[in-house]
């Protein structure tokens, strides 16, 4: 069951405690609530909780979602899970909408303003795009949280989801790898994703899927990753040793349609990639020992343990410190999602990029701000009554709080108490994981 996380009285973590001793902590006032998300709890005397265990954070890092893990290395309990969506796909989309206005503006005669790209030239050592900067920033920003909240001995990270250049050149490993337990993980997985889990031919899913040459192996084709894609079983018998321009003549459009997509990268593993060494780098500098491990090795891991596939589970499996049995009974894992922290732009502009609207207001009314967790307490009026949400501020004090139920309008600032200030990511609860489900 996910874990409560603890700190005493100076703000030390200890180990976390099961939510049921939690609850008698806070009901007999031994405790007080530190923190909402994740849910920490404050001692207020330094003897209730004096054993502190030593944990791992486990991280299995995506280009669109994290999975994070908190494992106990000595009995392999997952203490805490969760799964961070990121948005480097949005953070992209703004600065092509932000391109885009820029350049119409200067296509016009009034090029008032300066050209910029001449100061671009030099970027810095490890620079990323800002898309992949914010996917780095997310993982290192839930570390040093979670590190805050709980004793942290070491970290794990899947260092890559595939090994490009063992699977390029099978031999650089030697063949004790080929023909190992390991062996075929790296190259199923890449092209599994690369194909999107469905027949290239027939286009069929949720069927067993071969791996098919494309070139066939008896007319000299190789096992390059640019010469794999995924068959279903018919397909693959139909087209035996055929050339596949052959085997696809009547079929023109499907033929395009493969041999483009064979020698296009996958765009999330070459994002992931990107950030895999930079993300390492900057979890060394914690000071925690680091340990690393591949994709294929994560799949092994998780499928000799017969767990299904999820982020989280997956992180729990990162690495070779993976327990030889994980306890994950009853483990509910955290949704967390990255929305961001505003943004600057004063107004919004219309088609030709000239301001449409007058400038915000103040980000904060009264000590609140829009995203803001809030608990307001109406007792008289209309509205009377408890509500908890997320808050969205007006410059009158007049705030709308939306709840699980619906938004609630014109709720005054003074029933409000802030239960969690807003840090750039929406929450919830995921589902919890049986193994009867």
């Amino acid at each position: 069951m996910s874990k409560v996380f603890v700190v005493d009285r100076s703000g030390k973590p200890v180990t976390p405690a099961h939510p049921g001793y939690a609850r008698l902590l806070l009901k007999q006032g031994k405790a007080s609530v530190y923190r909402r998300y994740p849910f920490t709890i404050r001692l207020k005397n330094v003897v209730e909780h004096p054993h502190v265990q030593s944990l791992r954070i486990k991280l299995d890092p995506g280009s669109k979602t994290t999975g994070i893990a908190m494992v106990d290395d000595a009995s392999g309990e997952v203490v805490f899970a969760a799964e961070l969506s990121h948005r480097g796909h949005a953070v992209k989309a703004s600065l092509d909408a932000r391109r885009a206005i820029r350049h119409s503006r200067r296509q016009r005669k009034t090029r008032y303003r300066k050209r910029r790209w001449a100061n671009r030239k030099n970027k810095k050592k490890g620079w990323l795009p800002p898309s992949l900067e914010s996917r780095i920033a997310n993982v290192l920003t839930w570390v040093r949280r979670l590190s805050r909240y709980a004793p942290l001995q070491a970290l794990s990270q899947e260092v890559v989801r595939f090994d490009m250049q063992l699977m390029e050149n099978p031999e650089v490993k030697g063949v004790e790898y080929q023909h190992g337990t390991l062996a075929g993980y790296e190259v199923r997985e890449y092209v599994l994703a690369k194909w999107n889990r469905q027949c290239a031919y027939c286009g069929k899913t949720d069927v067993p899927l071969q791996i098919e040459h494309i070139h066939p192996r008896a007319n000299g084709g190789t096992n390059r990753i640019s010469n794999l894609c995924l068959a279903c079983e018919q397909c693959n018998t139909a087209k035996g040793t055929q050339d596949i321009a052959v085997f696809l003549k009547k079929k023109p459009e499907v033929l395009k349609r493969i041999q483009a997509q064979a020698k296009a990268p996958l765009k999330d593993a070459a994002a992931v990639n990107a950030t895999r060494w930079a993300l390492f780098e900057r979890l060394q500098q914690t000071g925690l020992p680091v340990e690393v491990g591949t994709g294929g090795l994560t799949r092994f891991n998780r499928t000799s343990r017969e767990l299904p596939k999820t982020h989280w589970l997956d992180a729990a499996c990162v690495g070779k410190s993976t327990p030889d049995t994980l306890v994950i009974q009853e483990v509910r894992p955290l949704v967390i999602k990255a929305t961001g922290h505003g943004n600057r732009q004063m107004c919004l502009p219309d088609k030709y990029g000239f301001p449409r609207t007058s400038a915000k207001g103040a980000k904060k009314v009264k000590g609140f701000q829009t995203g803001d967790m809030v608990k307001a307490i109406v007792t008289k009026g209309k509205k009377r009554g408890t509500y908890i949400g997320r808050v969205a501020i007006r410059g009158s004090g007049s705030f709308n709080i939306t709840t699980t139920t619906g938004t609630i309008q014109g709720i005054g600032y003074q029933y409000c108490r802030i239960i969690h200030h807003a840090d750039g990511y929406s929450y919830e609860n995921g589902e919890r994981y049986s193994s009867h489900a």
